[in-house]
């Protein structure tokens, strides 16, 4: 069981504020253009004419995402109690070889003063998903930004992820990564683990 007078003893992890990430569209069409004359292909045959105009509009898509309102949170009238979301799938890009993965995202936190919106998770899920990234790093950055948000250091990430990088090339294995993230209470008391950790199932 969870110690229901436990609080947050530290204050909430820092977040640092950056500016929307704009591509270079013009540029992206060129690169799509001379992407199919290095691989041997001819950008001007049929079924191809309009693939430079598609890959600039994915890559665009990819990197301009806009998650929307992540912050809506509302006051707790209990304390003590594990908030457990699943089944959030995101995509992303790994940052080595520049191709996709994508995780199944699980997210635990116990809150202090404040609840996060349901929807919200997601949304934090989707947007560190939408860059150049690695399935760890993806891990923190979810659990920087609850934290940030619900001021709270009880948070716990796991994420189930499978990589076209494995998959499609070097070993060309399908296989699956789990890692995870735990934070104050899930870190401290395995007990409080554990239940997270059986709820997943």
């Amino acid at each position: 069981m969870i110690d229901s007078d436990y609080r947050c003893r530290n204050e909430p992890l820092s977040h640092m504020e950056e500016l929307p990430k704009r591509v270079d569209y013009q540029r992206l069409l060129t690169l799509g253009r001379e992407l199919l004359i290095a691989i041997g292909e001819n950008p001007d045959r049929e079924g191809l004419r309009e693939t430079p105009r598609r890959w600039a509009d994915s890559w665009r898509e990819f990197i301009e995402y806009d998650p929307g309102m992540t912050e809506t949170t509302f006051s707790s009238t209990t304390t003590g109690q594990m908030v457990c979301v699943s089944g959030i799938r995101v995509s992303s890009l790994c940052e080595h070889h520049l191709l996709p993965f994508w995780c199944d995202v699980c997210i635990g936190y116990i809150p202090h003063e404040t609840v996060l919106g349901l929807s919200k998770f997601a949304r934090i899920a989707h947007q560190f998903a939408h860059q150049l990234q690695l399935q760890e790093q993806l891990g923190q950055q979810i659990a920087d930004e609850v934290s940030r948000i619900t001021r709270t250091e009880n948070v716990a990430v796991v994420l189930k992820g499978e990589h076209l990088c494995m998959a499609t090339r070097g070993i060309r294995t399908p296989g699956q990564m789990i890692s995870s993230v735990m934070r104050g209470i899930f870190h401290e008391q395995g007990e409080v683990r554990m239940e997270f950790l059986q709820l997943l199932r």
